[in-house]
């Protein structure tokens, strides 16, 4: 399609070549599907920093374009009511992804009129509308002639409709989208309960405290998204939305999907998910739209699950898969045996000095050293606010981000400014260079590990715990070297005493990774 080459050579450059898995996708997934086929299942492995989004997004884009107005004719005979109607999502685990990839969804898609939409925590007022006890609002509301129904107060606010192709979000976003906003109330507050000491047990149901439980109200918002439309439907990083943690999100609203479009699929016990199925009995699933996936690793459980329950699924793989891009060395640094803290500055003004080194013999003028930035990964958010703090007052200014850090929750990744390859601006003026007045380190946890794309200014990626697994190392690495770009990641641990032994077994693991 001219409009989206268009984008793409804007984007990328005229003279940019298909990685691996680009060329597997171009070769499988640009066919137009025939009346009566089969919807397309695949998955798209390869390594990080290949251009997995490209992959997806190009197919997927030029289908949506294509089908435009046959789809237009559809949403007039559904005449459904809900403000959004898109006809393709896109599942990511953290928003800063969700963000990012709308982004580049519209860069893409900028020349032939397709409209992306990120659905981030900017998109919903975080306070009630009305304030009060529920029983108070329930009379405010039937005296206004809105609906009660049971435990919740449904609200019906008029909203207008806005179109949108492609909708950007996580798991729990779109489903509190789709159900309306606080749909999981109750659960969450018998959750919370449970966890206080509050409910002791299930049985608590049937006593009288339990009654008065479960006649409690529950502020419900009225849903704004409709998904009979639903063409597309991709899960960026699903080995991470197919994990205990969120698969149970993830694969609601593939079913919400597949109910509302008029062809229900099986709901699967998560306790089944980890036991071994009687491959007689199985059911496989089969969604009424386009299903992609696509991962940087497949854990063992993501492939038992996609083959049980998804055997047609088509897996498309790199010859790079779970090892790390060629452009990425690898170091091991040794604590001194004193502060770890005082160690990790150390490196970081190593890295500095380098850099200045370089400059000394390339520069033709006399401006200021740019410094490189580095990204650094601590296993818990303790660890990153205490390093952090070092740093800062050592004269390093960082930026510490945690999965409960305030800056999340504006709605934007302004707080990544200057770290992201996308969606920040680019900094200029005095001091940009300062390391002191210039956050140039971003210490976190694996929150930022995950299909983010970082700026090429980052070249160092400092791992400081020990990887829970090479799973997590391949994607913490990741974020260096990526797309042909030159990077390190430096692995610090013990050479002797006590944990050494681990580090010589991360080092061995590394290497077959790094192969």
């Amino acid at each position: 399609m001219p409009g989206l080459l268009q984008s793409l050579q804007e984007t990328l450059g005229n003279d940019a070549t298909p990685t691996a898995i680009q060329a597997l996708s171009m070769k499988n997934l640009f066919r137009d599907r025939v009346e009566g086929e089969r919807y397309k299942e695949f998955l798209l492995a390869s390594e990080t920093g290949s251009g997995k989004s490209i992959a997806y997004l190009l197919p997927m884009l030029q289908d949506l374009k294509r089908t435009e107005h046959e789809q237009s004719d559809a949403v007039s005979q559904h005449s459904t009511s809900k403000p959004l109607n898109p006809r393709a999502l896109i599942l990511a685990p953290t928003h800063e992804l969700t963000r990012q990839l709308a982004s580049f969804a519209k860069n893409l898609s900028h020349v032939i009129k397709l409209r992306v939409m990120c659905a981030s925590k900017a998109n919903t007022t975080s306070a009630a509308k009305f304030s009060g006890t529920a029983s108070k609002m329930k009379e405010k509301f039937e005296g206004t002639g809105t609906v009660s129904d049971g435990a919740f107060v449904i609200s019906k606010a008029s909203r207008g409709s806005r179109p949108v192709d492609l909708l950007v979000g996580t798991p729990m976003k779109l489903l509190e989208m789709e159900r309306g906003r606080g749909w999981n109330w109750e659960e969450r507050a018998r959750e919370r309960a449970m966890r206080i000491g509050k409910a002791k047990s299930e049985d608590v149901k049937d006593t009288d405290e339990g009654s008065k439980e479960a006649s409690r109200e529950f502020w419900v918002d009225e849903p704004e998204m409709g998904l009979e439309n639903v063409q597309w439907v991709v899960v960026d990083e699903a080995d991470v939305l197919f994990d205990p943690d969120f698969q149970e999100s993830t694969r609601m609203l593939l079913g919400d999907i597949a109910a509302a479009r008029g062809s229900p699929v099986p709901v699967i016990p998560s306790s089944a998910l980890s036991s071994t199925p009687d491959t007689e009995a199985t059911t496989t699933i089969s969604y009424p739209f386009n299903f992609l996936l696509t991962s940087a690793t497949i854990p063992t459980s993501l492939a038992t699950y996609l083959s049980n329950y998804h055997p047609s699924l088509t897996r498309l793989a790199s010859p790079r898969l779970h090892h790390l891009p060629p452009t990425l060395r690898t170091e091991h640094t040794s604590w001194t045996g004193g502060n770890k803290n005082a160690d990790i500055e150390r490196r970081i003004r190593r890295v500095w000095a380098e850099d200045a080194l370089v400059h000394s013999k390339t520069a033709t003028g006399s401006g200021p050293v740019k410094l490189s930035k580095l990204l650094v990964f601590c296993n818990k958010r303790s660890k990153v606010e205490q390093l952090a703090a070092f740093l800062d007052g050592r004269g390093i200014k960082c930026v510490a981000l945690t999965g409960g850090a305030e800056t999340r929750k504006r709605g934007s990744n302004h707080h990544l400014d200057g770290f992201l390859k996308t969606g920040g601006p680019v900094l200029t003026g005095p001091g940009v260079c300062d390391p002191a007045q210039t956050p140039h380190v971003l210490v976190t946890t694996s929150l930022l590990s995950r299909g983010l794309d970082f700026s090429p200014t980052i070249k160092h990626v400092f791992i400081v715990d020990e990887p829970r697994n090479m799973i997590d190392f391949l994607h913490r690495a990741g974020r260096a070297g990526r797309a042909g770009e030159a990077g390190k990641v430096v692995v610090f641990g013990r050479a002797k005493g006590r944990g050494s032994g681990r580090t010589e077994e991360v080092k061995e693991k590394v290497r077959a990774v790094a192969g």
